[in-house]
């Protein structure tokens, strides 16, 4: 039996579910539009600004100039009271200056007293010495080196080493002294002990007499003979028998110290004898004991 084809049955899309809110689409606009577009731009560039209305740029700017005109406020500043108190400053410079110049002109003027005063105390002594001595005046006189003294002897010249640093192993090593080509006291009292043990009557260092009291020390690097300092090179005259006193000072044991001095050291030396050495004489004569003759002047 035939029958009518059957239609297969249509298929129907299922639509999309409808949103909830479908039918408030303006609140939804509003919503989402919540701030209109001139209002956001205006919102931004205000942002930027900063909240003092000030684009970040230009403030950041503005900051520097301010910091530049501040310093150079307080450099102007500086200036202006250095230049009013450089016056002030200047004035009080000149009169320091006088004022040293001063003093030092009254204490040139003092140690020309002193020295004056000096030379004539030991005048008066040496002629103390002359008038009381009796017949041993003239050798109490030498002796003390109150009096200018004249004759034969010699010339011994010590000087540093050219390398006054250099040296090693030798006689002063067990005096302490350290292995330079330098002249120590040491060295100058070995001399002049020397030549006294040798027979020499008189003696001076760099035109500085020698006493019986005399003393020869240090004062760091420098030699003091009576507390005035000397330089080198050390220039010792001696009065004596000419030849007679170099022979002997060389051959005894300071002469053989000062020439290991030499060979070990550097230290240069030379001696000559001169028929006429002029010694000066000493400053002031400090008379320590004092006794009077038997019979005079007592009960």
């Amino acid at each position: 039996m035939c029958g009518m084809p059957q239609q297969p049955p249509v298929r129907s899309t299922p639509s999309r579910p409808r949103r909830p809110d479908a039918s408030m689409s303006l609140l939804n606009t509003v919503m989402d539009h919540s701030l209109d577009e001139g209002y956001a731009e205006a919102a931004a560039r205000k942002k930027a600004k900063g909240p003092g209305g000030v684009p970040r740029p230009l403030r950041a700017k503005l900051g520097l100039a301010l910091g530049l005109v501040l310093a150079a406020l307080v450099v102007t500043v500086g200036a202006a009271q250095a230049r009013i108190a450089a016056p002030v400053v200047a004035k009080e410079r000149v009169e320091l200056i006088d004022r040293i110049e001063s003093a030092t002109s009254d204490a040139d003027e003092l140690e020309e007293d002193v020295e004056t005063l000096r030379d004539d105390v030991g005048e008066r002594q040496r002629e103390a010495l002359k008038k009381h001595g009796g017949s041993q005046g003239e050798l109490v006189s030498l002796l003390s080196g109150a009096t200018k003294v004249h004759g034969r002897g010699v010339k011994l010249v010590v000087d540093d080493a050219k390398e006054a640093d250099q040296g090693g192993g030798g006689p002063r090593e067990s005096a302490g002294f350290s292995d330079t080509g330098r002249v120590r006291d040491r060295d100058m009292q070995r001399v002049v002990n020397g030549l006294w043990q040798s027979g020499a009557e008189a003696i001076a260092i760099n035109d500085q007499r020698l006493t019986a009291l005399s003393a020869i020390r240090a004062a760091g690097d420098a030699i003091l003979v009576d507390n005035k300092p000397l330089v080198p090179p050390y220039t010792v005259l001696a009065v004596g028998d000419g030849q007679r006193l170099s022979t002997r000072f060389q051959n005894s044991r300071d002469g053989q110290y000062l020439h290991a001095l030499q060979e070990n050291f550097g230290v240069r030396t030379s001696i000559s004898v001169h028929e006429d050495v002029r010694l000066p004489a000493a400053p002031s004569v400090t008379v320590r004991t004092a006794e009077p003759k038997a019979g005079k002047g007592t009960s």
